[in-house]
């Protein structure tokens, strides 16, 4: 466990959270490099025996930090904008492991992302077909392209992070893939190099990505017979982990299940994952600033920390639950509270009707936010944005400084 009590401290690692506080200040988001790495593992592992490319999804945490050392793994990554390619290659990243998702890349996006070499782009319309030959004919080069196919796959998960169904914005039609891919594989400028798709997130179950895979294997059977071969399958991500109660994906029965669909297939296999690498890796360090009891018992008390809606978004945009504890132990009488954030908006709230311990000026560990936490926040209310520390066995260090008043206002003029 990355996160546990010793001596009645809870710690990351073997730093006590605490220190980290005291040092830094609050709020302040702390990830655990060893989990990190240790979920990466516990995929590989899962998928050794199959021909395959780990491309983690950036979009759930970007921090520089992170992102060196999950390429100096050797691992791939997953993209949804320039601006995340940039951060990959300042990181060290291989732009040749690089997929690039996402239905509205600009002109300028993919000319970036054909001079670096990423691995493919991921075509999400017939539009953005026609745009990504043409700009890459304008540029002299041939851009590496999969068409992401909507399976129609219900990924039974929020509503929010649902994205292979049909009405979806993401991808397109299996029945209009066919055409796509005849159109990609006459066009000059296109090498056509997969398929791909991508279901949704925070999914526990296997069988949705049994599901979808079935869908792309009936179709890679339809392209092969036209001539067109594939190189590999991008599946996409979304694997369910625990905030609560849910159950999370096991990755060694998903494995046993694209084995036998892959076999004898000679395609490589692409999975993104995202969440499932860093969410449970990291916590939210926030402190109690002021305790509102409630007038009435029919009412909740209010415990008013430093961290707000501006740093965490998750538990006002999807209502999603997070674990929160106290980093010490009190001798303060536990009470239900509502643990919110000094924004002014009464949709801020970090967790609602907890029953905690805690008295004014206390540290608290909000548990599970490693992915889209710091990835989500803004600086809503003209709020710095809360620094990020990376944690070792035995250290920490800050990866990303808090953010200061100079910050906001460096980009503005009074005109």
């Amino acid at each position: 466990m990355p996160f546990a009590f010793r001596n009645g401290a809870l710690c990351a690692n073997n730093v006590p959270l605490a220190d980290i506080a005291n040092a830094v200040g609050t709020p302040v988001y702390v990830y655990s490099w060893p989990d990190i790495r240790d979920a990466q593992q516990r995929l590989a592992r899962a998928l050794r025996d199959i021909d395959h490319g780990i491309c983690y999804a950036v979009k759930a945490n970007a921090n520089l930090s992170v992102l060196a050392r999950l390429a100096a793994l050797g691992i791939g990554f997953d993209i949804v904008s320039g601006g995340e390619l940039e951060r990959v290659l300042r990181a060290g990243g291989d732009p040749a492991k690089v997929v690039f998702s996402g239905v509205g890349k600009s002109a300028a996006e993919i000319d970036f992302a054909i001079k670096c070499g990423v691995d493919a782009i991921n075509v999400e319309s017939a539009s953005e077909m026609e745009r990504v030959a043409a700009r890459a004919d304008l540029l002299g080069r041939s851009a590496r392209i999969a068409i992401r196919v909507n399976p129609n796959v219900d990924p039974d998960t929020h509503p929010y992070i649902a994205t292979g169904m049909t009405q979806s914005k993401f991808g397109v039609p299996p029945d209009q893939a066919l055409a796509l891919y005849r159109r990609a594989a006459s066009a000059k400028a296109l090498t056509v190099v997969g398929i791909a798709c991508h279901i949704g997130s925070q999914i526990g179950r296997v069988a949705p990505f049994r599901e979808a895979l079935t869908a792309l294997l009936a179709l890679v059977d339809d392209i092969e017979a036209q001539g067109i071969r594939l190189q590999h399958i991008d599946l996409g991500g979304g694997f369910g982990v625990r905030y609560r109660d849910e159950q999370p994906l096991d990755v060694n029965a998903l494995a046993t299940a694209l084995r036998r669909e892959m076999a004898g297939r000679g395609l490589k296999l692409l999975l993104e994952p995202g969440r499932y690498l860093v969410a449970e890796a990291g916590v939210l360090l926030t402190r109690v600033e002021y305790l509102k009891p409630a007038p009435t018992p029919a009412h909740r008390s209010h415990a008013i920390v430093d961290a707000a809606m501006n740093d965490l978004l998750r538990p006002a945009l999807y209502q999603a639950w997070h674990d929160v504890q106290p980093v010490a132990r009190t001798n303060a009488v536990a009470q239900r509270w509502n643990i919110v954030g000094p924004v002014c908006e009464s949709g801020d709230f970090l967790a609602l009707d907890r029953e905690l311990a805690v008295e004014e000026g206390a540290l608290l560990a909000i548990r599970g936010v490693g992915a889209y936490g710091f990835a989500q926040s803004s600086n809503y209310n003209s709020r710095p944005r809360a620094a990020e520390v990376l944690v070792d066995e035995d250290g920490f260090a800050v990866a990303r400084r808090r953010e200061t008043p100079n910050d906001l206002l460096r980009l503005e003029s009074i005109v």
